[in-house]
Parts: structure tokens; sequence; C-alpha cells
């Protein structure tokens, strides 16, 4: 009866009152994931406007997030959506990988596609308004080089998130110095080859368990509109 009353308050104020489930909410399951595991820092590789950091804090994460993205045509957007946030930071723009350097991005018509890989035919079929449109040479740096300027003495519990499109496993190869300190990490993973040269997610389960993480859960993520096939999902990995 005063859960009903209460419903009725909102409604009338022009809000709707919602049960988060589990089973059917991502925003109640990483609620749920972050506050169990007590994650302190959250690194959000793969950035692009922001979508992340602002997923996180409908989760109701309070915490420091540093996001990463190497395009030169949504950083600045990122940097004015931080400025609303005291702590969410935007690292320098560039590409994490596994080495120090240089590297050419190819930029997709949605932006959300782009990758230093080549797309593959399966991908552009799924999803034709991802196609290459143009490319741009970007710095490659290590998470190791740079996760020192945020890691603050007496953090514990990262989170790592990774969406590079088919480059994760060169990103957490480019991280191994601070995985001590690194609780959980979200990976998009592909089901079928999308990019050239990507591992799929048979053998990133195997890598990242040979790393101590075990998979606790999966979001689909990127599905084919014409036949309905699941093409790629978010894999969340926490130390065994």
């Amino acid at each position: 009866m005063t859960k009903n009353i209460v419903k009725k308050l909102f409604r009338k104020l022009g809000f709707e009152v919602k049960r988060y489930n589990l089973n059917t909410s991502q925003v109640a399951l990483m609620e749920r994931l972050l506050e169990y595991h007590q994650i302190e820092l959250i690194f959000d590789v793969g950035a692009n406007c922001g979508q992340y950091a602002s997923f996180l804090r409908d989760c109701g994460y309070e915490g420091k997030i540093v996001s990463f993205e190497p395009l030169s045509s949504v950083y600045s957007q990122l940097l004015t959506l931080s400025k609303k946030d005291n702590l969410w930071e935007i690292a320098p723009r560039s590409a994490l990988g596994d080495q120090e350097g240089e590297i050419t991005i190819n930029i997709a018509g949605n932006s959300q596609s782009s990758s230093v890989l080549s797309m593959l035919d399966a991908h552009v079929q799924a999803a034709p308004e991802s196609v290459y449109c143009g490319s741009e040479i970007v710095q490659l740096r290590r998470l190791d080089t740079l996760a020192k300027d945020y890691i603050r003495e007496g953090t514990q519990s990262i989170f790592l998130k990774i969406d590079v499109q088919g480059f994760e496993k060169q990103v957490i190869e480019g991280s191994f110095q601070i995985l001590p300190l690194v609780k959980g990490i979200q990976i998009e993973m592909s089901l079928v080859p999308l990019y050239d040269q990507q591992i799929l997610f048979e053998d990133m389960i195997e890598f990242m368990r040979q790393l101590g993480y075990e998979l606790y859960t999966i979001i689909p993520n990127f599905a084919d509109k014409h036949t309905g096939r699941l093409l790629q999902i978010d894999g969340i990995f926490f130390k065994s």
C-alpha cells in the first residue's frame, strides 16, 4: 500500500518509479558489481563521446573516472562534458596499446566502430553506417605509463573498461604493471571476426583466465539487424 502511494505521488510530480532487477537491468547489475567489489577508480578506455561515464553515474557510482579517447572529432566533446563532473577526468588524447609511439586509427562513419584494425565485411554488412570514411595518426601509449598520474597512494580496487574494437588484448598487455590493482575488467568481445587479426571471445576468455580473472557476466552488445545474429558481447571479469 505504501509503495503504491509513493508511486502515485511521484507520478503527480512527473516521475515514474521503477524497480530495477539484476536480471533485467544493466544499471542494477553494474551498480551491484561496483559496490560489491568496492571499486574506487575506473579507467574508461575507448570513451567515444562519454556514454560509459554517464552510464556509470546512472549506476550510482560516485568515484573517480578517467577516460581515454584517440579520435579528435569526439575528444573535444569529452572535455566539455567532463567539466560538469569534478571526478571525471579526460586523459591526453591517445590510443592505448602494448607499445609507445604512433599508430593510424581508421575513422568509422558512426565513430563508435573506429579501430586501428581493418574492418571486415561481416561488420559492414551488419552496420553499413560504420564503414570507414577516413583515418588519422595518433599517439600510441601504454596504460602502464599513463596510469601513474591517476592512481593515488592507497588505491586498491580499480575497474578497467575497454572498448577499442578488436584491440582489447593489446590494451591489456600494455597494462600488466597495474593489473595487481585492477580487480575487474569489462571487455568488448566478438563472437565472429569483425576486425582483421582480432581475437575472438573464446581466446579472450582463456587469456583472461591465465591472468587470474574469471568471467562474471555477459551483456549482449551488437547484433546483425538483418539476421538477428549476436556479433559482440561485453564480458565482465573479476579476479578469481
